[in-house]
């Protein structure tokens, strides 16, 4: 699955920040739904450790209907670059609640706030890709015990 997304501001940028962060993971959420339709034959869940220099991020991430956000991380910077860090967890929640997904994500230890941001992103994105993935082998199943998503 490829995606590509722009975001532009309603607003002024500094009035806006806080929505356009929420409202790319809300977008991003709703396209992953729209791509997935019926689910039949994606691995539903996946999980992934981002080793980053010093830092190591994990993200799981199960497409299973219910949403969900936990975001463990204790950075000591306000901001990354022009990012303000407290908008992270707004950007997952948004993916979480559109894609009705289960989101869970740690920065298990790291000195450097950037590497532990772009951690979580890297390590959100790999585990989404590998929930994404479609199996030959379970091209008609759906990937629930019972029997729906």
């Amino acid at each position: 699955m490829d995606a590509e997304e722009r975001a532009s501001p309603r607003e002024s940028a500094s009035s806006t920040t806080c929505s356009t962060v929420e409202d790319v993971g809300i977008t991003l959420g709703e396209a992953v739904q729209k791509a997935l339709s019926s689910k039949r034959g994606i691995l539903r869940a996946g999980y992934f450790l981002m080793p980053m220099d010093e830092t190591l991020a994990a993200a799981a991430v199960d497409l299973g209907g219910r949403p969900y956000c936990v975001v463990k991380a204790k950075i000591a910077a306000k901001r990354v670059g022009d990012f303000q860090v407290e908008l992270m967890e707004d950007f997952f929640q948004g993916f979480a609640q559109s894609a009705k997904a289960n989101v869970h994500l740690r920065a298990l230890y790291g000195r450097s706030s950037h590497h532990q941001v772009e951690a979580i992103f890297k390590a959100f994105a790999r585990a989404l890709r590998f929930a994404v993935s479609r199996d030959k082998r379970l091209r008609q199943v759906l990937p629930s015990t019972k029997g729906l998503l």
